[in-house]
């Protein structure tokens, strides 16, 4: 008399099995974005901080803004290098904005 037929249907004894079905889908599309996305993403930015280190004097770069040139100076303590992109014109970049390294230069002298 006092109970609502809603409250007296009641949850089941096993409710616990739900809550654990509702978050398979969820877990699977971490674990497919995991794969897809974060993954390639984490090796292309390692990729990319390894030809940074590698970049010596000689080397022709491409900078993320299209800027074409032959690395002039590097030191491996400064984030910066500079760069010649034209006769007699010398420019310094961050490090981190070379795109791409087109073609190495000579061996670093001892």
């Amino acid at each position: 008399m006092f109970i609502t037929p809603a409250f007296a249907q009641g949850a089941p004894a096993g409710g616990s099995t739900d809550i654990i079905l509702q978050l398979v889908p969820f877990i699977l599309i971490f674990v497919i974005m995991w794969f897809l996305i974060i993954r390639p993403q984490q090796r292309k930015v390692r990729e990319h901080q390894e030809m940074i280190k590698n970049v010596r004097r000689g080397d022709t770069v491409v900078t993320s803004g299209g800027i074409i040139g032959k690395v002039i100076k590097v030191t491996d303590d400064s984030p910066d290098a500079e760069v010649e992109i034209a006769e007699g014109v010398r420019v310094k970049i961050a490090r981190s904005m070379i795109a791409e390294v087109r073609s190495k230069g000579e061996p670093v002298k001892a």
